[in-house]
């Protein structure tokens, strides 16, 4: 049996739905802004032991030959806060997600990348998909960029 349109009553419910899921968007991309929010937090206030970590690690040398370790390290905690702060509320979330790539590659290279245990850089690979998630899907329904448009588009 087809539809008027020619196809199946099967293909043109599952077409009804959106996907990906509004609601599970929202609350994954609230979920993965956490991350960043309290990384970025953590940052600004407690630099000098992320310096620490930053000087202390096997290719820590290859971030510190672009710059010194403590304005790199506040740099990144404002890029983590913004970044967070946009994918959380759902505000220019491609270009937030974008931001935070271009974060956590340096970050995972530099910090992650010769540990002796791979968790941590398989854990940045993963919040990287999440990231590219956002980046080609945008925020999604239930975001600010949404309620803005929303009220740009009304009388």
């Amino acid at each position: 049996m087809t539809t008027e349109t020619g196809s199946s009553p099967r293909n043109s419910s599952a077409q009804r739905r959106a996907w990906p899921q509004p609601g599970a968007t929202a609350l994954f991309r609230g979920m993965l802004s956490l991350i960043f929010l309290v990384a970025g937090t953590g940052h600004l206030l407690n630099t000098g032991h992320i310096v620490e970590r930053l000087l202390g690690a096997k290719y820590g040398f290859l971030a510190t030959a672009v710059a010194p370790a403590r304005p790199l390290v506040l740099l990144a905690g404002a890029a983590l806060l913004i970044g967070g702060a946009g994918l959380l509320l759902g505000y220019r979330t491609r270009w937030a997600a974008i931001l935070l790539i271009l974060v956590v590659i340096p970050i995972t290279i530099t910090i992650q990348i010769g540990r002796s245990t791979l968790g941590p850089l398989f854990k940045n690979v993963a919040i990287m998909g999440g990231l590219l998630f956002f980046a080609t899907h945008g925020a999604g329904l239930y975001s600010l960029s949404e309620l803005l448009q929303g009220r740009q588009k009304s009388p």
